[in-house]
């Protein structure tokens, strides 16, 4: 392949991209298309998972394309885990929710990693020319004579 990743890492991303997609599209889209009479908390969380569940059935058919999105996925549930989870654990514990929830991020944080193409990560997040911040200016065309 032209990228350097393999048929077997592409089909990998690809079913990570599913996992997610289906998974949060059984869990998060039913409340999004039948939702409570009033907004609460939860409504916000459920708009961001909605969103990432359309995102990541993107992610089917252009695994690299939608690499910034696994590594957001990645990120988030890290973030919670340490941030939010583990302090809880420490402290009183966590309760049925933060129980599911954090097995669930656990799952993502230890899957996802294992199915990124981390050299082509560094290679084109880390190490290629950034896009230019202002459009290059337009070159004249020439006259034919």
């Amino acid at each position: 392949m032209a990228t350097g990743i393999s048929t077997l890492r592409l089909w990998l991303l690809r079913a990570m991209y599913a996992l997610i997609a289906v998974g949060l599209g059984l869990t998060i889209w039913p409340v999004i298309l039948t939702p409570p009479a009033s907004a609460d908390e939860g409504s916000v969380i459920h708009a961001l998972l909605g969103a990432l569940a359309v995102m990541a059935a993107l992610g089917v058919r252009y695994p690299l394309k939608m690499l910034p999105l696994l590594l957001f996925e990645l990120l988030w549930k890290v973030l919670w885990i340490v941030a939010s989870a583990l302090p809880l654990w420490a402290g009183d514990g966590l309760d049925a929710y933060g129980t599911e929830t954090f097995f669930a991020c656990l799952m993502g944080v230890v899957l996802v990693p294992l199915v990124v193409p981390w050299a082509y990560v560094r290679a084109q997040y880390f190490q290629a020319a950034g896009d230019p911040w202002r459009r290059p200016a337009q070159v004249p065309a020439r006259e034919p004579t």
